[in-house]
């Protein structure tokens, strides 16, 4: 649609509030937009990788399958640059795709597969998640055992295991020791942590944070992979952690019903790690209804937040405003509960897995055409009126004036050759993001599975 037909006031909306499609293809149990926000790559249950376009009506471009997963994906990760994708399932392997190998013929795909790295670990998987700038390292947190950073820049697959244990009960530890004390005794299965979720800080992944069964999150250094620093939040498991895409805010979600608000400091310039605050601004939840939270994501510049609710009762997703606390929209539509809940910014978009029917539901803003932008004097009315003459309407003008003003108009500069570098909403147009090729010569017999 031409952005000079919408109206100004309708663009500059922040959020979408309409349920406009529901994509069916396969059971998704996880979603995840692409950074420019031009793709939805969707896991299925029966280990299957579903992309779709959002530039062509959400039309599926990709299948893959081919040297993929056996079980459920469990998590999906984008690069930055759009090429590569990171897909953890349950069966406990992670596998790095190139997105510039699919779509070709099935020769072509054993000769040169677009599973370009693959590891499978000793266990499940939580999650697992890309760094912002190198596609080739991730962190993945795993079941019954510690978090794990792992570097796949070379064929030799590099494993780095990460501390679970806070900061303060190291130091605890090493104090103990010192002393000349006697070992500590085994730790009791009950006081055991295990690293729930993973995730790297989003400017350029200088650290991990992760959070624990024991409702702690540690800031782990992604280059000496060593704590550097922890804060007791909650006192139940962290389930997410979600760091908006400034860096400003983070949301730790936890099995206590409460969605908290942090404050992040500036990481990049406090190199002091003891002069960090994480100051919780907003406590999220239901004290009605006590319900609990499956998901939770931010948008571009964390003004709302939303988050999808657990239970078969509920089948909404709730969004808050930010800066004070408070709820602002309950988005409706679904007939099922839902699980994953990811944001697309660029596209004023938010999306949502369904838990019976694995659909796909996304909420938009539907834009009003405005004429009135091609025509000043453009009118529009909703029954037929009796038209009035004014009294100068039809007066002679003068001619001469008349020209002189149109020569006027004639000599200003029109520039119909630079492109815009901001869409209507503020977004860099000039951002590069890699394009799926679509090979439009492949068999048949391929076409009709991606149809």
């Amino acid at each position: 649609m031409n952005l000079s037909l919408q109206d100004p006031f309708a663009v500059a909306k922040e959020y979408p509030e309409t349920l406009t499609h529901k994509l069916q293809y396969g059971h998704s149990v996880v979603i995840q937009f692409n950074h420019k926000g031009d793709y939805l790559a969707s896991g299925l249950s029966d280990g299957s990788v579903i992309i779709y376009d959002l530039t062509c009506n959400a039309g599926v471009i990709t299948i893959l399958h081919h040297q993929g997963h056996v079980r459920p994906i469990c998590s999906i990760s984008w690069s930055k640059c759009g090429r590569y994708l990171l897909t953890a399932s349950q069966d406990w392997s992670c596998k790095l795709w190139d997105l510039n190998k699919v779509n070709r013929r099935e020769e072509e795909e054993f000769e040169d597969p677009p599973v370009i790295r693959s590891i499978k670990f000793d266990g499940p998987i939580w999650s697992a998640t890309l760094h912002p700038e190198n596609h080739f390292l991730f962190t993945a947190s795993l079941f019954d055992d510690d978090p794990v950073l792992v570097d796949m820049s070379t064929k030799v697959i590099q494993v780095h295991k990460l501390s679970t244990i806070p900061l303060q009960l190291q130091h605890q530890d090493d104090s103990a020791s010192a002393d000349g004390a006697k070992e500590p005794k085994s730790v009791k299965k009950t006081d055991r942590q295990m690293t729930l979720v993973t995730t790297f800080s989003p400017n350029n992944g200088a650290y991990i944070f992760a959070g624990t069964s024991k409702g702690w999150l540690n800031i782990i250094s992604t280059d000496t992979r060593r704590t550097v620093h922890s804060i007791h939040i909650a006192n139940s498991n962290i389930k997410n952690l979600v760091i908006s895409p400034n860096g400003r805010k983070l949301a730790i979600n936890s099995s206590d019903r409460i969605i908290r608000q942090v404050s992040l400091p500036d990481l990049i310039n406090i190199s002091d790690p003891s002069e960090w605050d994480f100051e919780v601004e907003h406590k999220y939840q239901d004290v009605v209804n006590r319900l609990q939270w499956n998901s939770v994501a931010f948008n571009h510049n964390a003004e709302f937040l939303i988050a999808s609710t657990f239970g078969q009762s509920s089948q909404d997703i709730y969004m808050w405003e930010t800066s004070l606390g408070s709820l602002i929209k309950i988005l409706e539509g679904s007939s099922e509960e839902l699980i994953d809940v990811k944001w697309n910014s660029h596209r004023c978009t938010i999306g949502s897995t369904g838990l019976d029917s694995g659909t796909i539901y996304l909420w938009s803003i539907q834009f009003p055409q405005k004429w009135s932008a091609l025509a000043p004097d453009f009118v529009e009315i909703e029954e037929n009126i009796e038209y009035e003459e004014k009294e100068d309407e039809f007066d002679i003008i003068d001619e001469v004036a008349l020209n002189r003003k149109r020569l006027e108009e004639e000599d200003a500069i029109v520039d119909i050759t630079t492109t815009e570098t901001a869409d209507a909403r503020g977004f860099d147009t000039t951002m590069n993001s890699f394009i799926i090729p679509i090979n439009y010569e492949l068999p048949l017999t391929f076409i009709d599975k991606i149809t």
